[in-house]
Formats: structure tokens, sequence, C-alpha cells
């Protein structure tokens, strides 16, 4: 066991690295000149080329692709992640101030996936081809159609000209203001829950069709045992093993799928953060956040790994 998870924590290492290079080259092939966005374009005109070279140079832009590569790395080992060009806080105090809610979003998206997907995926499984199953995979099919910003968009504008109602738009904690904080994050949870239910449902109908096919769920039966027990102590677990994997695969594209749900609701997480980056141009922050995205979806699938491992021998002995 603990081979396999020094095994996975380096490869994990080696692919943290190779984020950062494509993240590092993609945001300097971009097309534009940062300081068009820092200035404007009629600003950026005004500026002689003395004073061009200076900006960048403060920057950190001017300096080979080499140096600033290790130079950014510097500073996310130091913790600070760099600083935004529009702003005085640095990229480390943004997350600090905005990841609490995103991260919140997250964990209420997967808990409330996984109380409306098994369940479904039970309905569904237990008696196939019956009017439940065909509604269940309708249902989960739309779901998955539907795509995240639109239905945030629509849950908002229903609730703005039903009831007149609007999120809190400033950040508020959860231990501070618990009230307001589910406010906040319960319009973008359950966008992105039901948008995973629909992929757990499937996955788990899926799995326990086949699990329960298995020659020791028919033994379990064949000894007495009530169906209900079958398939809660030996067809459920096994049929879970494959839906905890792709739990860690969704929960890191919830990170993504954050960006235009929290804009939707006016969350003040991370997503909508990422949006203002790509909106502003704001280069040091869209990289050190696409980066954070990265490394936080390379760890969620090491951690899913070891947890799959250790329910399941037989992998981490392959």
């Amino acid at each position: 066991m603990y081979s396999y998870i020094l095994r996975r924590l380096a490869f994990g290492a080696l692919t943290v690295i190779g984020v950062s290079i494509t993240v590092f080259v993609v945001m300097r092939i971009l097309p534009g000149d940062p300081l068009v966005a820092v200035f404007g374009p009629e600003g950026y005109a005004k500026l002689s080329e003395a004073e061009r070279a200076n900006y960048m140079a403060e920057l950190g832009l001017s300096d080979p692709l080499v140096v600033q590569y290790f130079t950014w790395i510097g500073q996310i080992l130091e913790g600070s992640f760099g600083r935004s060009f529009f702003r005085a806080e640095s990229v480390a105090e943004m997350v600090l101030r905005r990841g609490p809610l995103t991260a919140e979003i997250a964990a209420i998206s997967v808990v409330l996936s996984w109380v409306v997907g098994i369940p479904v995926a039970l309905v569904s499984a237990l008696k196939p081809n019956s009017l439940g199953d065909n509604i269940s995979r309708f249902l989960s099919i739309l779901f998955i159609a539907i795509p995240g910003f639109w239905l945030g968009m629509l849950i908002v504008l229903g609730l703005l000209f039903a009831f007149g109602y609007r999120a809190p738009l400033a950040g508020a904690s959860l231990f501070a203001d618990p009230v307001a904080n589910l406010q906040i994050v319960i319009g973008p949870a359950i966008v992105l829950g039901l948008g995973q239910a629909a992929y757990i449902a499937r996955m788990a109908r899926s799995s326990l069709l086949e699990v329960i096919r298995e020659d020791y769920v028919r033994t379990a039966r064949a000894k007495g045992l009530s169906g209900k027990l079958v398939i809660a102590v030996h067809a459920l677990p096994n049929a879970l093993l494959p839906v905890i994997t792709l739990s860690g695969v969704l929960l890191g594209l919830v990170l993504a799928g954050s960006i235009p749900v929290e804009r939707a609701f006016g969350a003040p997480g991370l997503g909508n953060a990422m949006f203002i980056a790509v909106y502003e141009r704001d280069v040091f922050v869209m990289q050190n956040l696409v980066f954070l995205y990265g490394t936080v979806f390379v760890l969620l699938n090491i951690g899913v790994d070891i947890v799959i491992a250790w329910l399941d021998p037989r992998i981490r002995y392959a």
C-alpha cells in the first residue's frame, strides 16, 4: 500500500510540473499586450517606448521566459502567487478570501449528487425498463445536457421575478453569518449538484446492473438472505467503486463549472474571480488560478486513487 501511494504521489508531482509548464507557455502565447489590458488602448498609445519597457520590467515580463518561469515557481513556493494587475492584494490573498466559498459550493454539490444520484440509480437498476427506470434515465440525460450556467440563470430570473429575491453579493463567512453564506452557496451548489447527480445516477445504475448478475450475489440470495440485505451488504458497496472514481473526476470538473455558474448567481468565489480575470486580461491572476485548479484536480484524483486502493486490494497489488 505504501509503495502504491508513493508511486501515485510521484506521478502526481510530475503531472503538476507538467501543468505548470503548460499553463505558463499558454499564457505567454496568448495574443495581446498586457500593457493594453492595464492602460487601455488609448493609454497604451500615449506611452513612450521607454515607459513601456520600464512597465514590462516592473511586471517581470521583459525577462527571458526561463527566468519568468522560475520566478513564478519561486512565488508559488513562497505562497504569494504574484499580484494582480488591477488590485492591491496578492493572488494568495484573493484565494484565501474567495476560496472557502468555492470549496463550500463544491462540497455541497458533491454531497447533493450522491443524495440524489444513488437513490435514483437504485430505483432504476432494481426495476429495469419500468416506469421509474424510464423517468430516471430521462431526467439524468436531461440534466447532463442542460448547461449549468443556463440553468443557473433560469433559477436566478425565476426567483427574481417570482419573489423579488436577490442573493447577497458580498461574501459572507460560514461561521460569521451562516444564513447569508447559505443564501450565496445554495444556488450554485444545487445547479452543480444536479449535473453531477445525473452522471452519478447513470454510472451507479450501470455498475449495479452488472454487479447484481455476479455469482456471489446469486449465492447470497440462494442462502436465503433478503433482497434488501443482499443489495445493501453485497452488491451496493462493490457497485460504488467506479462511482467513487467518477466523483473524484466530477469534483475536479466542478471547479471549472463553477466559473459560469458563480457568475450567473453573482457568488464572489474563485470562479467569479477567474471570469473577471479573463475579462480584464489579468494574466497573473489567470495563470495562478488555472494552475491552482489543475493542482487541485491532480490532488483530488490521487486521493480518490488511494481511497479506491484501500477499498479494493486488487488495485494496489496490480
